[in-house]
């Protein structure tokens, strides 16, 4: 069958040049359009409950809110692991589904069972809502809007209605979480001695003022032949708005809200600070969608932080160059390719010292560009991208590439040089000579790959992150592998025929150096076979020493990642106040700022409201940026 192939290949020299041409130029197509990530998709089919639970105590959301919500949700299809977390204001429930479950499905299936969760909740916390879906690598950018001469109530104010409503309208962003600033509120200060004074209770004041914003549709009047829109406006925008509602009566007498208190514009109760450079600010989290384009988005979300910046007040600044997971992306994929080319150059130097011939070389290095757009095409196919495991992948396979490709055009030089030196009578024809010497390898160069093969086959058994994280490795390995094997059987004898037999010096002389190393080889090898035994010992000597060195070497699931950023956990004693949390933070991000190797930091105290990083008051994480 192999032999007919070859044969095949010889007869349709034009078609092997087409097919090929073809699937490289298909393949560079299809890899300048596939996303570019750090790592393949780790994200487990998962989905966040949060409720946001006001002043409750951690004990009081476990037993009011957790627990109900973990007794509703527990038994959904597909679930396989269920964990919360309960902190103060906060209740977070993780639900992780099978590796296999469809996203999509699992929202669904939680969806369902939300709507009995809520009525199992006290009556005066918000309904549960689900978190945004977003990639376990979701987090993609941090960014800063920053002010000298505006206050914090009006940075809160632009970041919330005008940023964050343009970032979550940019296609692939997830969820955008504000942190810092203060939220502007219309707060009315009760006082209780003016409350009893005129009969109006607490409870009376809140169901009053809850009310008191709102507009009513009142319908339509239809009068004279015209339809007049009727619009019951009893929005309150400003204190003195608020200050006329009426939250009681006294002996037939409205009692309005600016009787029993004092109205203000003020800040809002908060769980968490933001700063820049240790400078008050709000702090943009940006979180991708599963399966977007890291650096398509960033380029994307670029262009609305500069029409953001446009339209901001004098004197905002949005500071986008804190945490871009863009540029370790870039500077990760620039080290493989490099490692890539370095590979690359190496081989071909190799493989022409040894061939002593350009024209050998070429035909051997022919087998790398088919094999690697062959890899690329296949993990598209099966919707990966592009990452340090899939070029880690082809990385490792470079030098195997060529191995098929070196043993038949060496075979096929040597049997050119063969016939040249045998009488012109006696000389087969080049074809037939090209053939008997491609087929005389095949049986080795068919079984060494299918065993190189076999190595790689249990990745493919493996389940949950760790097959997800080794599988694009795999699969792009053993892609390019079968390539280059179809390459040595069709295209390497195609291009031996014309491009080895071209000219009278085309195949070059095998250099003396070569042929004293082989001799001496020769002589190395007569000498180690009767002493076989002793061989073996120290080969499996060897081998457990091996053992032994992994077994004592260090353990880790991924290596180490230079992302050109640190971060840093800030934590002081439980209870700690925001206030004096924020103080201490702070002096921290100083130090590190006073370091000539930090460009900038950002720095997050607390937690946002709603946010499922469910962060204490007395902890923050501050991002630096290396220079």
């Amino acid at each position: 069958m192999i032999e007919r192939l070859v044969a095949w290949a010889l007869a349709n020299r034009l078609t092997i040049y087409a097919l090929s041409m073809l699937l490289t130029i298909g393949g560079i197509g299809v890899a300048s359009r596939m996303p570019v990530d750090v790592l393949p998709d780790l994200t487990a089919p998962s989905v966040q409950v949060v409720v946001d639970a006001g002043g409750y105590t951690p004990t009081e959301v476990e037993q009011l809110v957790t627990i109900p919500l973990e007794t509703t949700l527990n038994g959904a299809p597909g679930l396989r692991r269920i964990r919360s977390n309960s902190t103060t204001g906060l209740a977070v429930v993780t639900l992780e589904f099978g590796w296999t479950t469809d996203a999509a499905e699992a929202r669904r299936a939680v969806s369902e069972r939300l709507g009995a969760a809520a009525g199992a909740l006290p009556d005066d916390l918000p309904p549960p809502v689900m978190a945004p879906a977003s990639s376990v690598m979701g987090e993609i950018m941090f960014v800063a809007l920053r002010s000298d001469t505006h206050s914090p109530m009006e940075l809160k104010s632009v970041a919330d209605w005008t940023v964050r409503r343009r970032l979550l309208a940019v296609p692939g962003v997830a969820e955008v979480m504000t942190i810092g600033g203060d939220e502007r509120q219309v707060q009315l200060l009760v006082d209780p001695g003016r409350m009893s004074a005129r009969g109006v209770g607490m409870n009376d004041v809140i169901s009053a003022m809850e009310q008191a914003s709102a507009t009513r549709s009142a319908g339509v009047v239809v009068e004279n032949g015209q339809e007049l829109l009727v619009e019951g406006v009893g929005r309150a925008e400003t204190p003195e708005a608020f200050g006329e509602v009426i939250v009681g009566e006294q002996g037939g007498v409205p009692v309005l809200a600016r009787d029993i208190g004092d109205l203000r514009v003020g800040e809002g109760l908060k769980r968490g600070t933001g700063s820049f450079n240790a400078q008050p600010a709000v702090i943009f989290a940006i979180q991708k969608q599963p399966n977007a384009n890291t650096l398509d988005l960033t380029e994307q979300l670029d262009l609305v932080f500069a029409d953001v910046q446009r339209t901001l007040p004098p004197g905002m600044t949005l500071e986008t160059q804190v945490f871009r997971q863009a540029d370790f992306i870039d500077r990760a994929i620039d080290n493989v390719v490099r490692a890539l080319i370095e590979g690359l150059v190496l081989v071909s130097i190799i493989v022409l010292v040894f061939l002593a011939s350009w024209r050998a070389t070429l035909v051997t290095l022919a087998a790398i560009p088919v094999s690697v757009v062959s890899a690329l095409i296949a993990v598209s196919l099966v919707g990966g991208t592009i990452n340090t495991m899939t070029l880690g992948g082809i990385a490792i396979a470079l030098g195997v590439l060529v191995d098929d490709a070196i043993i038949v055009v060496e075979n096929i030089v040597r049997r050119l040089r063969l016939a040249e030196a045998s009488p012109e009578a006696e000389r087969p024809p080049v074809v037939q000579v090209v053939a008997s010497a491609t087929a005389e390898v095949q049986g080795s160069i068919v079984f060494a790959t299918l065993i190189i093969l076999l190595v790689f086959l249990p990745l493919f058994g493996l389940t949950g992150i760790e097959g997800r994280l080794l599988q694009p490795l795999a699969l792009a390995y053993g892609v390019a592998l079968l390539a280059s094997l179809a390459v040595a059987l069709t295209l390497t004898p195609v291009l031996g025929r014309d491009v080895l037999t071209r000219g009278d010096r085309a195949l070059g002389r095998e250099p003396r150096w070569v042929v004293g190393l082989k001799a001496r080889y020769v002589r190395l090898l007569s000498g180690l076979l009767p002493r076989w035994r002793a061989l073996s010992a120290l080969s499996l000597a060897l081998v457990l020493a091996a053992g032994v060195g992994l077994f004592v070497s260090g353990r880790a699931f991924l290596p180490e990642f230079n992302e050109g950023s640190l971060t840093v956990n800030v934590t002081t004693l439980p209870g700690t106040s925001l206030e004096a949390s924020d103080r201490a933070a702070a002096q921290v991000e100083a130090v590190m700022l006073a370091q000539p190797e930090i460009a900038t930091t950002a720095r997050r105290t607390g937690r946002a409201p709603g946010d499922p990083h469910a962060q204490e008051v007395f902890a923050s994480e501050i991002e630096a940026a290396l220079r």
